[in-house]
């Protein structure tokens, strides 16, 4: 069975975003790029199943700009098979949208038949949370989300699922199409001599057109801003000043 796990290259979940001068979009000079948190935990679990003897090839993909093959080489590094670059845009500013990325999907998943599509919950700059859904729709496929566990059983999987009420568990069948939440594991660190290995490991290199898809956004963003500095706290000397700077704030 091969497995397929979509990446997506995002600003480093360490890095403080900067929102440009003139609110036109978030500043990418000199910020560090890396792979999605989410989008490693599918690449993880992916390999966990390789290695289980359940999968037998685990292809990465990425969509949107030249520089993603640099995510793709930290998924081969990673234990990955080879990888598929499809290039959607030529701006690391365009952010190609969830339907267009699930429509581009839907031509790899035609031409690679995986048995499964592993992909993170949602990606942490845009926050969809969409393209698995999107994919399992275009495909007919069943779908599980938010799993902090899998476990394939020959032709269905069964997943539990961190819901708002606790953990909920399904099985589906398979193919399918998982999205994965923080629980599911703890992503290796590549291995020098894995890195170097990266470097030999097929990658195809694509583009939105040999699939048919229009990567044109139909989104426009108007403006961005950043979130509104914290207010300072205050104290108070006693339980009914308290209650009183409640009220005066609305609060009760």
């Amino acid at each position: 069975m091969k497995v397929l796990v979509p990446v997506k290259r995002v600003i480093d979940y360490n890095v403080k975003v900067r929102v440009k001068a003139d609110g036109s979009g978030v500043d990418l000079a000199n910020v560090k790029m890396s792979m999605n948190p989410f989008d490693e935990i599918a690449v993880e679990q992916a390999i966990r199943l390789k290695e289980a003897g359940k999968a037998d090839e685990v292809i990465a993909v990425s969509v949107g700009v030249k520089q993603a093959q640099e995510t793709l080489r930290t998924a081969l590094a990673m234990g990955a098979d080879r990888a598929i670059l499809v290039i959607a845009a030529d701006d690391v500013h365009n952010d190609i949208e969830p339907l267009t990325v699930a429509k581009i999907l839907k031509g790899i998943v035609d031409e690679e038949r995986p048995g499964l599509v592993l992909c993170g919950k949602q990606a942490i700059d845009n926050d969809m949370n969409a393209t698995g859904q999107m994919l399992s729709a275009l495909m007919g496929w069943s779908q599980a989300t938010f799993a902090s566990e899998v476990d394939i059983d020959g032709d269905s999987a069964t997943v539990t699922r961190e819901v708002d009420g606790g953990l909920q568990t399904i099985k589906v069948n398979m193919p399918t199409v998982v999205t994965v939440d923080l629980r599911l594991n703890e992503p290796r660190y590549a291995s020098l001599p894995n890195i170097m290995k990266a470097k030999k490991k097929p990658m195809d290199e694509k583009t939105a057109a040999d699939y048919g898809v229009d990567a044109t956004p139909r989104l426009e963003i108007v403006s961005t801003i950043e979130p509104a500095a914290r207010a300072a706290g205050i104290k108070v000397g006693s339980v009914d000043e308290l209650i009183e700077k409640l009220k005066e704030a609305g609060a009760v």
